[in-house]
């Protein structure tokens, strides 16, 4: 083994290019049909498209979706739930159109809904009346409106209306016989980890539906993921102790599943569709996985005796959850595994992996990866924030004696939501080459509970940026990093706390926001219909609270920010759209700070093509690299810095 060469922090050369980062895929929504296996994939070298992909039972993958089609669904914006299948045939939304498509075993799509601007989601197939029973979003008139549908297996028409009248729906689901319709449904200006109603009717023999009632929910409790037993029994999860945890209807109650609730998440935030932490491995068997402190778990749940029993799996990041007899499937990831479609032999504990994020012919050394901690960050009001330092790791470099790395602060999107410890070569490309990186699950994020998720309401813009800047004061503190070579990054709500913190505190040397959030007057009048009052809680009911809206925008404050900036947009944007980004970008450059400006022609809110993907990164480098004067080891396309 070769001595570890003397160089600075930030200019050491990295196995991990951002070449490698974008040739991975991402995966999405796992579906089980008899012993058949479909997911779908996201792929950046595809100009961004998705795809699903069938695993059959010899164990044979293949692609199913033709190059022409993209599948993604736009309900709600983030999508999700873009297809269902039954029997070996497909029914999916294509993004261009966002028809519904059929597609028979080793068949051409073909649409079944009409050409209209209408989308649909969150589909199931209703056996006993050869239909799908779908969300569908119409945009045809005025006003936005989400109802359910049903849909001719066949085709002909754009949706008959089973369930309406609410602001938004999800989830539906039918009991085995196919006799009971339960789902979900919320109102403004709830989002739905704020309260939600979970609903059952009966269906009449003319597939219409008949005496419905409240099962639970209500404003103040967020119910997730309604699902029928095999026996006939309704389950859901709920956070009505503060926690979401797992419940069973019966006796006209909701009766806890475990015999000791636990300070665990059994639930996830529904920023999509088609979304799953539990599935039946059995009638009296539930595959499950949960969150405690950031980490998540998987374990057995007898329905019968109530025994709860963890299996212990190499894997600390669990989503999309199926199970069929004998087994489960999920897509799975660790601080030292990319993610990955992951199976389970619920008989003798066996993983395997179905396929892989990259394709690369061998792992990443393991000496080049930094292993999070997990760190409980002393915050304001004696409170404490959560957040994973990744120290800077490379067995072929040490740095100059008495150097402490720059500091690179993540801020997560959302903001109800949270980041994970799986290995995200994204944070490596950055450790690797001698820069820090703390990722902060700030006040408001996911997977602490309910009150630790509500610590943000009304006070977004504070209290995250406050967990960011007293975590890079407690790394300071240690001797971890650099004082006078921090910088703040996130996108979209990560964007807006960036913003806020490069705004109205001193502590950053620099930032970037992808697709952040400027002007909430301009975000709340402009935004789409599932986002439109989200900020009601986050901020203040508006207009009546124009004062905070306007106090807490970094658009009419820019004479308080003079650290340089980086910003990445797309044009196509219609969640934070790009007049957010260039107000601030023009205020900031006739100021005369330095400020890089990056706009992608065809983005949308978050980059899927791989081109632009590595542009961003690199050049996200490229800028902090000019900011804190190192030199980066490899060529990077330099970016116009405007005032430097």
């Amino acid at each position: 083994m070769n001595e570890p060469k003397l160089a600075p922090y930030g200019s050491w050369k990295s196995p991990i290019s951002s070449d490698m980062i974008v040739s991975g895929i991402g995966f999405e929504q796992i579906e089980i049909d008899d012993e058949e296996i479909y997911w779908v994939e996201r792929r950046p070298t595809e100009s961004g498209r998705s795809i699903i992909v069938r695993r059959s039972s010899d164990g044979l993958t293949k692609d199913v979706t033709p190059p022409s089609f993209n599948v993604r669904t736009r309900v709600h914006e983030y999508g999700g739930g873009a297809f269902v299948v039954s029997d070996g045939t497909v029914y999916f939304s294509n993004f261009a159109d966002q028809r519904i498509y059929r597609q028979d075993l080793c068949g051409r799509p073909r649409p079944i809904t009409p050409k209209a601007d209408l989308r649909y989601a969150d589909g199931i197939v209703d056996h006993r009346l050869n239909r799908i029973i779908c969300v569908c979003e119409d945009h045809m008139g005025n006003e936005v409106v989400n109802t359910l549908v049903t849909l001719d297996r066949n085709g002909g028409d754009e949706g008959r209306v089973i369930v309406s009248g609410n602001d938004f729906y999800s989830s539906p689901s039918l009991s085995p016989d196919g006799s009971y319709l339960s789902w979900l449904t919320w109102n403004y200006p709830n989002m739905p980890w704020d309260g939600t109603e979970l609903w059952m009717g009966e269906l009449n023999a003319d597939g219409s539906l008949g005496t419905t009632g409240l099962v639970a929910g209500g404003a103040d409790e967020s119910v997730f993921q309604p699902e029928w037993s095999p026996d006939g029994h309704l389950y859901f999860v709920s956070d009505r102790t503060g926690w979401w945890n797992l419940y069973r209807w019966c006796n006209d109650r909701a009766e806890p599943l475990l015999e000791i609730e636990m300070d665990a998440e059994f639930g996830v935030p529904q920023w999509g569709f088609g979304m799953h932490t539990y599935a039946f491995e059995s009638p009296d068997r539930i595959l499950c996985t949960y969150t405690v402190r950031g980490r998540w778990y998987l374990a057995s749940l007898d329905t019968a005796t109530h025994n709860f029993k963890p299996i212990e799996i190499a894997y600390t990041d669990i989503k999309f959850l199926r199970a069929s007899s004998g087994r489960g499937v999920f897509i799975a990831g660790s601080p030292i595994k990319e993610s990955s479609i992951v199976e389970i032999d619920l008989n003798t504990n066996k993983v395997e992996v179905l396929r892989r994020s990259n394709k690369r012919d061998r792992d990443i050394d393991i000496g080049y990866l930094s292993i999070p901690k997990a760190i409980e960050i002393p915050t304001e009001q004696g409170l404490t924030a959560h957040a994973f330092y990744y120290a800077p790791k490379n067995p072929d470099y040490i740095a100059p004696k008495g150097e402490r790395p720059p500091l690179l602060v993540k801020s997560h999107g959302g903001p109800t939501s949270a980041t994970s410890s799986i290995l995200d070569l994204r944070t490596q490309y950055w450790t690797s080459r001698g820069i820090a990186v703390f990722d902060v699950n700030y006040r408001g994020s996911t997977g602490y509970g309910r009150a630790y998720r509500e610590r943000l309401e009304g006070y977004w813009g504070v209290v995250d940026v406050d967990d960011c800047l007293n975590g890079a004061r407690y790394l300071v503190e240690r001797g971890e990093v650099d004082r006078d070579r921090l910088a703040i990054t996130g996108g979209s709500a990560g964007g807006y706390t960036t913003l806020c913190a490069l705004t109205f505190r001193n502590l950053f040397d620099a930032g970037a926001s992808y697709y952040g959030i400027s002007n909430l007057e301009s975000l709340a009048k402009k935004t789409h219909k599932f986002e439109s009052r989200y900020l009601d809680k986050l901020i203040g009911p508006y207009p009546y609270r124009r004062d905070l809206y306007r106090k807490r925008s970094p658009i009419n404050f820019t004479d308080r920010l003079s650290c340089p900036v980086i910003f990445f947009q797309g044009t196509d944007d219609v969640i934070v759209t790009p007049d957010q980004t260039e107000m601030i970008v023009e205020a900031l450059c006739s100021k005369g700070i330095p400020i890089a400006y990056l706009l992608f022609d065809g983005e949308q809110h978050g980059f899927r093509r791989a081109e632009n993907i590595k542009r961003a990164l690199d050049s996200e480098l490229y800028f902090y690299s000019r900011i804190f004067g190192f030199k980066p080891a490899d060529p990077v396309e330099p970016v116009p810095i405007k005032n430097l």
